[in-house]
């Protein structure tokens, strides 16, 4: 965390890659779009590169894979639409909680800290998704990929979070594992944490411009109460 900033009110943090490993479904949900399509499965390796940017450049992703962006382009609106119907289908069935989510949300809570979700997931996916894992109580607000006119990396969500909570973005801290999330935070003039286990596009993460690297949101609390520490 950066010195000499004011006390952190409240986090933003990341899903797929943060508090899930959400890869199982993405690629059950991608699979069954490529074999409506005619395509053979892709594997996780293959997939987990493709995450994070949102459902249509990763349904397009996926099938550039294969096709000329023309034939992708002219089959695009059928291949989303099949995706997000083998999406709801099995959302949360193969995904699962990472370690320390659930301790590091109580931790942030103890803190005093205002939680938000901001996730590049459609909310018709996204809100599902949090009531079936026992996160959705933790969250005072939810934002999906759809609920701004722009997503993450551009800082318009975490903005509007911090318009939400009637914050200083100097405040907040933002949880990611992706360049995405850092990205955001910086434009948005938040704090940054980085967690090493989830996605960043198939990139280290030792590449974010981040605040710092934390192996769990339990350790992100940690460093959080430690900054509000030496501030007033």
């Amino acid at each position: 965390m950066r010195a000499g900033r004011a006390a952190i009110r409240a986090a933003i943090i990341d899903l797929d890659g943060t508090m899930l490993d959400t890869l199982p479904d993405f690629e059950a949900a991608l699979n069954g779009m490529r074999a409506d399509l005619g395509l053979p499965p892709l594997a996780q390796a293959a997939i987990k590169p493709l995450i994070g940017k949102g459902s249509e450049k990763l349904v397009r992703d996926a099938l550039l894979l294969d096709w000329d962006a023309a034939r992708v382009d002219a089959a695009l609106v059928d291949a989303l639409a099949g995706y997000q119907r083998h999406y709801l289908a099995i959302n949360g069935n193969f995904s699962s909680l990472y370690d320390g989510v659930l301790d590091g949300l109580a931790a942030l809570q103890s803190l005093g800290l205002r939680l938000a979700c901001v996730t590049n997931k459609p909310m018709a996916f996204t809100t599902p998704l949090l009531a079936q894992k026992g996160l959705a109580g933790w969250f005072e607000l939810v934002y999906g990929g759809d609920s701004f006119p722009k997503k993450k990396p551009d800082p318009m969500p975490l903005l509007g979070v911090c318009s939400a909570f009637d914050l200083p973005p100097s405040t907040v801290v933002a949880i990611g594992d992706s360049s995405n999330d850092a990205e955001a935070a910086r434009a948005a003039g938040c704090h940054v944490l980085t967690v090493p286990y989830g996605y960043n596009h198939g990139r280290p993460v030792q590449e974010i411009n981040s605040d710092g690297i934390v192996g769990s949101l339990l350790e992100a609390a940690q460093l959080i109460a430690a900054h509000n520490r030496t501030t007033t």
